[in-house]
């Protein structure tokens, strides 16, 4: 398993991406279609708040929209597989899709924020650099057999989970 994990502007290692025992987990089918984005973000708020992590639900949102939207424009096959996982000190998502290769995040210049490649800048700051990329095989991926994960962490505030 290779895994790779971002912090401008070098990569650093970090946590993987699998969830402990510990963890509540949500799991979300998301079909590649222009809607999907949309309802893996509402999907991720509405079980944040219900578990009274409100103060998450923006960065979660926003970043679990990014990391969708990637799979479903450039990750080939069958749609992508979202996990939430909720523990008592951070909440985990993690985007599984079928295509090998890992994001790329783009050299922006001065005339780079018109459209696209903001994406993974986007949840690097948000997340604070807790995120990356791995490697998937035989299976790891739910509906792939074989791709990557791709996934960020946020910190939960001590005593805000209400479960």
């Amino acid at each position: 398993m290779t895994e790779t994990a971002h912090r401008l502007p070098a990569p650093i290692p970090s946590a993987t991406p699998w969830f402990s025992p510990a963890a509540t987990t949500y799991t979300l089918f998301c079909p590649p279609l222009d809607t999907s984005p949309h309802i893996a973000r509402d999907f991720v708020a509405t079980v944040l708040r219900a578990l009274g992590l409100d103060t998450l639900v923006d960065a979660a949102a926003l970043c679990t929209s990014e990391l969708v939207t990637n799979a479903c424009v450039h990750a080939k096959g069958g749609g992508s597989v979202l996990r939430l996982a909720v523990e008592t000190w951070r909440v985990r998502v993690i985007v599984y899709d079928g295509d090998e290769n890992p994001p790329v995040m783009r050299e922006l210049t001065p005339g780079g924020w018109e459209e696209g490649g903001r994406g993974l800048y986007l949840v690097d700051a948000l997340t604070e650099g807790h995120w990356g990329t791995v490697a998937v095989r035989d299976g790891g991926g739910l509906f792939h057999p074989d791709g990557k994960a791709v996934w960020f962490v946020l910190a939960a505030s001590s005593g805000s989970l209400s479960r």
